[in-house]
């Protein structure tokens, strides 16, 4: 312990301890398969991204109205989204009496079998029931940032969560590139898928099937090799004789084997605490931290779903008229861009600064990046496709990395708002619920006003005062979070 020096500088409250905290190392051995499974959601979802709006015109949906593509790309997306709102409070509920391995594995053979049906699909219906059963039955976006709860302290959390837009990274930058270049592959590789009827019947089933492949590969991975992060687990028909939808299970759970806890906290008490009930977890602490997760996520998912549709819309009606292995491209390099930085920044400037600062200059940064959209249209109606409106795009890329910065901190504010860390799972069930709820209506939202602003006679700037307005909103809220994540957990 290292003596305390009292002189006339030293604060008579002053509490030298935090700043003496020797950093946990990280699980490695776990964590290293946490960052492996995240992959599959980013990768699958990002696959979709570059060819759904020409998915859409293809099917017929839009019966050759270009002003609706944007529509029913923001309804496909809401629906994936929809049944996940309805059901993760549930899935994360649950990961905290039976275990997060369980539900990982259902998580990941959703999203395989989801996958494949997507890319068989010829209706729109198809298509919006596709991602409605992934939605319905992946619990797994919450549940892993449970687990790297789970097995991190506040002295390495900021630094694992650095290490978190990895997978994402990699998923933005191999899905779009997928999705962009082996979409229709009859017509793009003809001497090498130009012979096989069943791609030219199903045009969109190769980039598909990567997904799934993959999504099965990590589920195989996850049964034999992730160790259980919950110390103590209830057996399923105990929670269902116990009415576990109904109220919070009073028994005692049984301690399990073979379980990766933090060493940290290994001998805490707080870790054989029970799951509380649904009401005690309803605290102001909680309700702050996610009006902000909620606002922050509205605006990222309204500005990620106007984004392709924008690039993809000719240039006369708003858009760049650009096809979509370029749309790909420039996904992939902004989140190259946003992983690189987070990585190599994220826990420097967390250390410097605090997570209160990095979120608040992070949904500030919004605000520029809605300008730049009639900017840039403005530059292409008048200069062309030429350097100027590739440099704007370029800034405003790069100013998506500040906004993605904010959900680690978030991530460290719901873990200091978690009444105990036996609910952790269910407070991230909490916020992900209302997150998904706002991924709800951000992308089907914004995609219909980008569509309602490009018809004759509307105002063409109506989607940026939209998403402008969203902006501000997720500014405000930020505004009630502490400076510290620290600050909440003194006073638990």
């Amino acid at each position: 312990m290292i003596a305390r020096q009292d002189d006339e500088e030293t604060p008579l409250l002053q509490q030298p301890e935090p700043s003496i905290l020797a950093k946990t190392p990280l699980p490695w051995d776990q964590f290293w398969i946490i960052l492996f499974l995240q992959l599959s959601d980013p990768f699958s979802s990002q696959t979709l991204a570059p060819f759904i709006p020409q998915l859409i015109r293809d099917i017929g949906v839009t019966h050759g109205d270009e002003s609706q593509v944007g529509h029913y790309a923001g309804i496909l997306q809401s629906s994936y989204h929809a049944t996940y709102a309805l059901t993760i409070f549930h899935w994360s509920r649950l990961s905290d009496h039976i275990g997060r391995k369980p539900v990982l594995l259902i998580a990941l053979s959703a999203i395989s079998v989801s996958m494949f049906s997507f890319g068989l699909s010829k209706t729109f219906l198809s298509l919006v029931v596709s991602r409605a059963i992934c939605g319905a039955f992946n619990g797994s976006n919450g549940v892993i940032r449970s687990m790297v709860m789970d097995i991190t302290d506040a002295t390495n959390m900021p630094k694992a969560y650095g290490y978190i837009p990895v997978p994402f990274m990699i998923g933005t930058i191999a899905g779009p590139l997928i999705g962009g270049s082996l979409s229709r592959p009859a017509d793009r590789f003809p001497g090498i898928f130009g012979r096989s009827e069943l791609l030219k019947t199903y045009p969109y089933l190769l980039p598909c099937s990567f997904s799934a492949i993959f999504a099965s590969v990590a589920w195989l991975v996850t049964y034999f090799c992730l160790k259980e992060s919950v110390s103590t687990r209830t057996p399923l028909w105990e929670l269902i004789k116990g009415g576990f939808f109904r109220q919070s299970y009073a028994k005692r759970c049984e301690p399990s084997n073979n379980v990766q806890v933090n060493p940290g906290e290994a001998n805490s008490g707080e870790v054989q605490s029970k799951p509380l009930p649904l009401r005690a977890l309803l605290t102001r602490k909680v309700s702050i931290v996610t009006a902000s997760y909620v606002t922050t996520s509205l605006f990222h998912m309204a500005f990620s779903s106007v984004l392709p549709v924008f690039y993809a819309t000719p240039i006369e009606l708003g858009g760049l008229s650009l096809d979509p292995p370029r749309i790909g491209a420039l996904l992939a390099a902004s989140g190259v861009t946003q992983g690189t930085f987070q990585l190599l920044f994220y826990a420097r400037l967390h250390d410097h600064f605090g997570a209160g600062a990095i979120h608040i200059t992070g949904v500030s940064s919004g605000i520029p990046i809605v300008i730049l959209f009639p900017v840039i249209n403005t530059l292409a109606r008048v200069h062309g496709m030429g350097m100027t409106v590739w440099l704007c795009v370029a800034v405003q890329l790069a100013l998506m990395t500040s906004l993605i910065m904010c959900f680690p901190c978030l991530a460290l504010f719901i873990r200091a708002a978690a009444p105990n860390r036996a609910s952790l799972g269910a407070t991230n069930g909490i916020t992900q619920m209302f997150v998904a709820g706002a991924r709800v209506i951000g992308p089907a939202s914004a995609a219909s006003v980008f569509s309602y602003s490009m018809q004759e006679g509307h105002d063409a700037w109506g989607v940026y005062y939209f998403l402008m307005a969203i902006a501000f909103l997720a500014v405000g809220t930020s505004m009630l979070l502490p400076r510290d994540p620290a600050l909440w957990e003194d006073h638990q």
